[in-house]
This record gives structure tokens, C-alpha cells and sequence, in this order.
């Protein structure tokens, strides 16, 4: 794929002249493509954890040469235990950030100019998993058990299903602080575990069964989804910076440009899913090949089909996301969100010329055509 010097006028950017690919190259050579532009742009982008498959679009973006062939340099930042991605973004150390929506509304209400400009998961991929001796099968279930939870944010929907099924979370269950895995679970220290489809979750069935001396399937296990319980938010979308937004005209070009190049590695890698494992492998994943592919195929479940395009901000799940975040008490009676959020907390104005891109290079960012795979896990997810 090969453009050079196409300008594309889109609507609702008047201000916003885009060059398609104002340096060439194709998406297969970083170094011939970055020779022919005349500048490159350095981008910094904030994860949320460490190097795994649910960043895959991201890496495969850059191992492809899709950042570099809209002449941006990214350099990847991984996330941690006490990096707060929105805050990185916020305090200018990154120039973009992955995010779940509750979590960076709530650093926006806290005054975080911070807006959302890619919703690349359309789905929510959070679970409590269970096994089938203690009989959870839906949220009303978590009544009197000890439900296990992450904290740092990822237990709001934990309180959003607690309070739909009319449970209060400071006396009608018993909330235990939970590791990032799913040992609390394996132990018989948590009832239910908090738990992503694409890691936690198979962690559990790539563990032997000590009973059977074969690994876990699905079959020992009850699963209790927060999409279907209809209290699923929304969570990994691109965040940028509100004021750069507003007075940059630069940056914004940048981010259409890192939006488009972003939405390519994520379509590649719904189409070639197992060249994606191996991206993420390399890149020094501490999880194995078949964990990783099997991430790799949930992800993309997340985020494929996209009716309206990948990173399309949908009106009717944000304002669930809203409401819920409004409605949802804690332990302390606080809700994740005091007020709506202020006008320009999202856009879908960047993602929409970033569509532009991705047309004249024939990219297909709904995959309405999308069908994962059948994934078997080995002991360890090796």
C-alpha cells in the first residue's frame, strides 16, 4: 500500500486538512516508509497493564509499519499496579492513553481535561467465575458468598450488578481484595472471581484439576457476565488530550492519524490472529502462546463486528455507562460519578476522518464478516 501526497477533505473537519500518507512506503517497511516522510511525528501511548494480546492492535500497529506509514514514531508505555493511564495523559507524560470509560469519567470529574476520541472495545469483557459446587449463576447469587475483586476501578461493575439485584455490598456480601489472577479463586479463598474472557478466565481452564489430573473446562464452571447482566461498560478506548485538542492543530492531525493507523493493527489482527500471538510474544509477554492467542481471539470478540466502525462511540452504551457510573454505590455510598459528564468528555469526530484513512487504503474497520477461532489452552497457557 502506497500514498503519497492525497489530501482528504472530511466533513465536519473543515478546519482539518488531512495528508493520507504524505510519506509512503509500505506497511510492511518502517524504515523506507519513515525515510520518505518529510517529518516524523513521536507519539507516546500509555497501556493500561503489561504487554498482552488486549494491547495487540497496538503492537502489530508498529511491527506493521501502520503508524510509521502515517509518519508517527509510537512508542508503547506499559501500565502497572500504580500507573493511573489517564493521569499520565492528563499530567502530559504521554500524549495518549487506554482507558475503561468509568474509570477515566471520574478522573475527568476530578479535573482531567481528558477526552475520549476511539472506543475500540464495544463490549464489555468482564466476568465473575465461579465453580459449580457453590451455585452463582447470576448476580442475585453473590448474596452471602465472598466475591472476590480487583479495585483501582475494575470493581465497578461488581456494584452495578450488586445493586440491580438489590444486594447491599457493605452487609449482604463479603468483598475480598483479589490478586491479579485467579489463585484466590483455585484456592477456595473466593467464592466467585473477578475475571476478564480474555485472561483471568482462561488462567482457570489452562490449570490442572487436581481431581481429574486433566485441566479445568468449562464444564467445572459457573460464569456470570456483566454484559449479559446488563450492567457491562464500556472500557479500553484511546483518551486524548482536551486542551492540545482544542487549541492544536497538530495534535489533532496526530491523533486522526494515530486513531486510523490504530484501527489498522486491530483489524489485522482479527484477520491474522496467531501472527498477532506472536507480535505480543516477542514483545516480551510473561504469558504463553496459547494464553496469549486465546487472548488474542477473545479480544477481537470484543471489538468485532462493528456495525458502526471499530472506535465508533455508540450513544446508547455510553449513556448506560453514565447512568450506571451515576447510579452505583460503593461500600462508602459513593457513586463513580457525581454528574453526567461535561459536554466533550467524547467526539467521534476523530475517529470518523480517521475513517477517511482507512478507505483509501481499503481497510475494513467493521468486520461485519468476523468469526473467531477455536482456541485449545495447554497447562500454564504455554
Amino acid at each position: 500500500m502506497r500514498k503519497s501526497g492525497i489530501k482528504l477533505a472530511v466533513a465536519g473537519f473543515a478546519a482539518l486538512s488531512l495528508v493520507v500518507a504524505a510519506c509512503g512506503g509500505s506497511s510492511s517497511s518502517t524504515s523506507d516508509t519513515t525515510a520518505a516522510c518529510e517529518t516524523t511525528t513521536p507519539v507516546s501511548l500509555q497501556l493500561q497493564w503489561v504487554t498482552q494480546a488486549q494491547f495487540a492492535g497496538y503492537f502489530a500497529a508498529v511491527d506493521q509499519g501502520f503508524y510509521a506509514a502515517q509518519c508517527l514514531d509510537v512508542t508503547i508505555v506499559e501500565g502497572g499496579v500504580d500507573i493511573v493511564p489517564q493521569q499520565q495523559l492528563a499530567d502530559g507524560a504521554v500524549d495518549f492513553a487506554l482507558s475503561w470509560v468509568p474509570k477515566a469519567l471520574a478522573s475527568r470529574e476530578a479535573g482531567a481535561n481528558i477526552v475520549n476520541i476511539a472506543q475500540i472495545y464495544q463490549r464489555s469483557g468482564t466476568l465473575q467465575v465461579s465453580f459449580k459446587d457453590k451455585n452463582i449463576t447470576t448476580s442475585a447469587d453473590f448474596a452471602g458468598k465472598k466475591i472476590g475483586n480487583w479495585g483501582f476501578g475494575n470493581e465497578f461493575e461488581i456494584f452495578a450488578a450488586l445493586t440491580k439485584a438489590g444486594i447491599d455490598p457493605a452487609t449482604g456480601v463479603e468483598l475480598v481484595q483479589q490478586q491479579f489472577d485467579m489463585s484466590g479463586l483455585l484456592a477456595g479463598d473466593i467464592d466467585a472471581a473477578e475475571a476478564m474472557t480474555y485472561n483471568e478466565y482462561a488462567q482457570v481452564l489452562e490449570t490442572m484439576n487436581p481431581a481429574t489430573n486433566a485441566l479445568y473446562t468449562a464444564e467445572d464452571l459457573n460464569v456470570v457476565s456483566y454484559e449479559t447482566e446488563g450492567v457491562g461498560m464500556l472500557q479500553d478506548a484511546i483518551w486524548a488530550n482536551g486542551d492540545k485538542l482544542a487549541s492544536d492543530a497538530a495534535y489533532k492531525d496526530t491523533a486522526v492519524k494515530f486513531v486510523a493507523a490504530s484501527i489498522q493493527g486491530w483489524a489485522f489482527c482479527r484477520d491474522n490472529a496467531e501472527a498477532c500471538r506472536d507480535i505480543v510474544v516477542a514483545k516480551g509477554s510473561t504469558l504463553g502462546a496459547s494464553h496469549q492467542l486465546w487472548q488474542m481471539n477473545e479480544v477481537s470478540k470484543l471489538i468485532w463486528p462493528a456495525p458502526m466502525g471499530a472506535g465508533m462511540i455508540d450513544s446508547a452504551a455510553w449513556d448506560r455507562t453514565v447512568t450506571l457510573a451515576q447510579g452505583t454505590k460503593n461500600l462508602e455510598g459513593s457513586t463513580v460519578l457525581t454528574a453526567a459528564p461535561t459536554e466533550g468528555a467524547y467526539t467521534n469526530d476523530i475517529v470518523t476522518a480517521a475513517y477517511a484513512i482507512l478507505d483509501g487504503l481499503g481497510v475494513d474497520y467493521k468486520g461485519e464478516a468476523f468469526a473467531p477461532l477455536t482456541v485449545t489452552l495447554n497447562e500454564g497457557g504455554n
